[in-house]
């Protein structure tokens, strides 16, 4: 939301630095990481939706999830997705928690599917 790398982010707040759990440090760098590659599957897995058009939450919650899904063998799918459409719910509108729920699903799916 601050076009801004998040490594940018974390390094400014020290606090964040010494508090933040070793996963969530994980997952933040991770998304920046393959944030071209997860950016590339969840505009394909949108039609007719690029992910710069999407409302900023939305993409937020679908990078973290996207993430998690293609890259994290610890977390279920399942618990993935849940914890995402429950984001949705609180975070951001009514529509937005079945285009959650639609992406991500495909995504787990395809990568299923590719093995």
């Amino acid at each position: 939301m601050t076009d801004r790398a998040p490594s940018e982010v974390l390094a400014e707040r020290e606090d964040f630095e010494r508090m933040a759990p070793v996963y969530t440090k994980a997952v933040v760098l991770g998304v920046q990481e393959h944030l071209g590659e997860i950016d590339r599957l969840l505009g394909e897995a949108s039609e007719g939706w690029t992910v710069a058009r999407m409302p900023a939450v939305d993409r937020a919650i679908l990078r973290l999830a996207a993430y998690e899904i293609l890259y994290r063998d610890d977390v279920p799918d399942a618990v993935v997705i849940n914890e995402a459409v429950d984001s949705a719910r609180e975070l951001s509108t009514e529509a937005s928690r079945g285009f959650v729920n639609g992406l991500l699903g495909k995504i787990a799916r395809d990568r299923a599917a590719a093995g």
